[in-house]
């Protein structure tokens, strides 16, 4: 009612060398959609950072020109028809460079997101499962009494689509159980992967006995600054 719709439409596009390109398509459809333009994010493993936002800006483009008209539909056929043209600079570059760039132009980002409560827990976990899995985020979900945190590593565009589905999406239940959106998320910090800070193999759901556990759990992913610095105020 006040946010709008989030959905994600995978499609599969020809190429210029005739294979196949996945392009994972996110549009979130404000409350005066189609007064009001989506916002899109696109990704796919085979295209850049650079082809990808390309792609974004062209969609948008050819979204103005349907304002005031439901346009989603006419956006895939385009895209399916068009995207030769879009990428074709850079199509033959081949798929580790693809990788290398899509690194380097970006870097790998860490968001520390603070929940207030979850009280459809089994069905919240699974969804924040699932969103870390499908966009390829590694990290912890994090209980310790009351506090519930989610960390969260990845490429930066993976953890703004992560963002956009925690506030759009119906994840939790209220009072009454009727499903409701997380209204009550704090983002603690979103930085860019140091250094110093160890890479997360995989993304976790752990429960801590104690403020100790939890700290050694930072320390061990060399993130102490960030404990000492957002956690100790969520103790008290």
């Amino acid at each position: 009612e006040t946010h709008g719709i989030s959905f994600r439409i995978q499609i599969s596009v020809k190429e210029l060398l005739d294979t196949d390109v996945l392009l994972k398509l996110l549009f979130h459809l404000p409350v005066n959609y189609p007064s009001t333009l989506p916002d899109i994010s696109v990704n796919s493993d085979q295209l850049t950072r650079t082809q990808c936002m390309d792609v974004k800006e062209k969609l948008l483009e050819q979204a103005k020109k349907h304002l005031s008209e439901p346009m989603v539909h006419d956006l895939i056929l385009w895209v399916q028809q068009y995207l030769k043209d879009v990428i074709k600079p850079s199509a033959t570059v081949c798929n580790e460079k693809t990788t290398l760039s899509k690194e380097t132009e970006d870097g790998i980002w860490m968001l520390l997101l603070h929940l207030d409560h979850m009280r459809a827990k089994a069905k919240y976990v699974k969804t924040v499962e699932k969103w870390a899995s499908n966009l390829r985020l590694t990290g912890r979900l994090m209980f310790m009494g009351k506090i519930i945190l989610i960390l969260l590593q990845g490429d930066r565009s993976s953890i703004k689509e992560y963002l956009m589905l925690q506030k759009t999406s119906k994840v939790d239940v209220d009072s009454s159980g009727k499903k409701c959106k997380e209204k009550m998320m704090r983002v603690l910090c979103e930085t860019e992967v140091q250094s110093q800070h160890k890479r997360f193999q995989t993304f976790e759901v752990k429960e801590y006995s104690a403020p100790e556990e939890l700290q050694k759990e930072f320390e061990t992913a060399g993130l102490t600054t960030i404990f000492s610095e957002f956690v100790p105020p969520l103790l008290k």
